[in-house]
């Protein structure tokens, strides 16, 4: 029962860290990238992207996950961007339906353009876990997140807002898992060579791996 109940508090109080966390989560205030990925999601995640592609931060950006029935010419308006700076510098992804399949869409992206740099734009409680399925997805890729306040998010004092409350609960559950595939992940492939003889050469540790514990 002493387990339980010691696990029990490490949940809770990981939680506590987390809700606080992404609730006032910084942006990088002058990012600048090979590309820059969204996630769709809330209207003004679409905006902010654009307004960093509109001030040169990065060469391209890809909306991803963008839901089937949406068009371009609706797209164009929530990104506040011309027509033709959509064209030139805008692709669609209609793929993906969850964060696993926007890892998978923004890798396939990146390796088409050869990026080994993205912004990541998304709501602040997504990004950690977002960040995570990308890692796993293209680890050798610098990620500089850039997250977006959703408007209904209160400024201070989310556990008094049960729908706020409620939605980082459940990200905080979904980020759990993938957080643990992440560490394994790293581990894995971080094991030590079984003799100093035998020790290669060590390259830097890719920049593309964030720390969000």
């Amino acid at each position: 029962m002493i387990g339980v109940g010691a696990a029990l508090s490490l949940l809770v109080i990981g939680f506590l860290l987390f809700a606080s966390i992404v609730t006032r989560y910084p942006a990088d205030g002058n990012p600048h990238a090979d590309g820059i990925v969204v996630l769709t999601g809330e209207g003004q995640r679409i905006a902010e992207g654009a307004r960093l592609l509109d001030e040169g931060r990065a060469q391209r950006m890809l909306i991803s996950g963008v839901y089937r029935r949406t068009g371009k010419k609706e797209l164009i308006e929530i990104s506040g961007l011309p027509e033709d700076k959509f064209d030139c510098c805008v692709d669609i992804g209609y793929a993906a339906l969850d964060t696993v399949g926007n890892a998978s869409e923004t890798r396939t992206w990146a390796q088409s353009h050869g990026y080994s740099s993205l912004i990541v734009v998304t709501a602040g409680y997504h990004m950690p876990r977002s960040l995570a399925e990308l890692s796993l997805a293209m680890p050798a890729t610098d990620l500089i997140p850039h997250p977006v306040m959703p408007n209904h998010f209160p400024q201070g004092r989310w556990w008094l807002n049960r729908t706020v409350a409620r939605t980082l609960l459940s990200e905080y559950v979904k980020f759990l898992p993938t957080a643990a595939h992440l560490t394994l992940s790293r581990l894995f492939h971080a094991r030590p060579p079984s003799s100093v003889a035998e020790a290669p050469e060590v390259p830097e540790r890719p920049s593309g791996m964030p720390k969000i514990f």
